[in-house]
């Protein structure tokens, strides 16, 4: 049986299905914090909606029964079979030291616990594309920082990077989670359309983000973050329409039986397959525009989540992320 995740309310206090114990949950409302509920599992809250219509919880939920617990800045839960791990930064005049030695810590803890794949991350950064004290754009400032991390953790390398998240919030700081597994072996998967963003050329900052474009884990796949973005350029600046309709022929590219064949990976999917949609958007106006879209690719029937915050570069206007469960989530 493997990890799960569903989409709740925020008034309810979260919980799983028969059988099942919940792990951790991320709250998308107005405030940031970090706490344990008051059955014990984390829940990291991110300040992405703009009042009570828009929040909503992911919840993951584990076949076994976790143990919780806050260390070092960080909260996180494991079964035996997956961690999750969540840390908060509060705003800083520069990131890249405290991020480097909050993500440290994480890390550290991740080989303290003895999971040594990590499948899963998001990173949450308030102002993402202001300026710190320095003038350096808050994103490249914070990349810079996961990258140093990166290479205290595993050296140089880039096949163990996963896919991940980068996006704005509705506040300052940052804030991350992350999923990894004790046995299951990930396979980190790129989209043949788009230079692998560790690739990226010094155009975009000093150091380039760490991520996949994609993590296959047992038989679920999870889409990393995805822009409108062609090989390493932004295309379509200004049209959101048309920057929508690029995000999205991306990801049915990413995770369709011709990408994945290409890279050694017998399976393909199709966008209606796609499930725990989130979709950020980067002005408020453009979310109508965005749904009709996301809705004539994915179906009416699939529930999709829509936030309006920034984008990890100032011509983004729109990002979105998903998972194509395994077979296992409909057990």
């Amino acid at each position: 049986m493997s990890i799960r995740a569903h989409f709740a309310p925020i008034r309810e206090i979260p919980k799983a299905e028969q059988g099942r114990h919940v792990l951790a949950s991320v709250t998308f409302t107005t405030t940031a914090s970090l706490t344990l509920t008051e059955h014990g599992s984390p829940d990291l809250a991110i300040p992405m909606a703009d009042g009570p219509a828009q929040e909503f919880r992911e919840v993951w939920t584990v076949p076994g029964r976790p143990r919780w617990a806050i260390r070092d800045d960080l909260a996180y839960a494991h079964d035996g079979q997956y961690l999750f791990i969540a840390g908060l930064l509060p705003e800083q005049d520069v990131y890249t030291p405290p991020v480097r030695k909050l993500y440290e810590k994480a890390f550290a803890l991740v080989n303290h616990l003895g999971y040594a794949h990590i499948f899963r991350m998001w990173n949450f950064v308030g102002d993402i594309v202001g300026a710190n004290a320095e003038g350096m754009e808050v994103y490249q400032d914070f990349v810079q920082g996961r990258a140093q991390a990166f290479e205290t953790y595993k050296g140089r390398g880039t096949a163990h990077m996963p896919a991940a998240t980068g996006i704005g919030t509705r506040d300052r700081g940052i804030a991350f989670s992350l999923l990894a597994s004790h046995q299951d072996v990930p396979r980190h998967v790129e989209n043949l359309k788009q230079t692998p963003a560790y690739h990226y050329p010094k155009e975009y900052g000093p150091k380039p983000p760490s991520f996949a474009r994609a993590t296959i884990l047992g038989d679920a796949l999870y889409v990393s973050g995805t822009a409108s973005i062609l090989g390493h350029a932004t295309v379509h600046q200004g049209d959101v329409e048309s920057q929508t309709r690029v995000v999205l022929d991306n990801i049915a590219h990413l995770v369709s039986r011709e990408n994945l064949t290409a890279q050694g990976i017998d399976d393909g999917h199709e966008l209606k397959d796609l499930r725990l949609i989130k979709v950020y958007v980067r002005h408020a106006s453009d979310i109508p525009a965005v749904r009709a879209a996301c809705e004539e690719a994915c179906g009416t029937g699939v529930e999709v989540k829509y936030l309006n915050v920034a984008v990890c570069r100032d011509d983004l206007l729109v990002e979105i992320e998903g998972i194509v469960p395994g077979r296992e989530w409909a057990l």
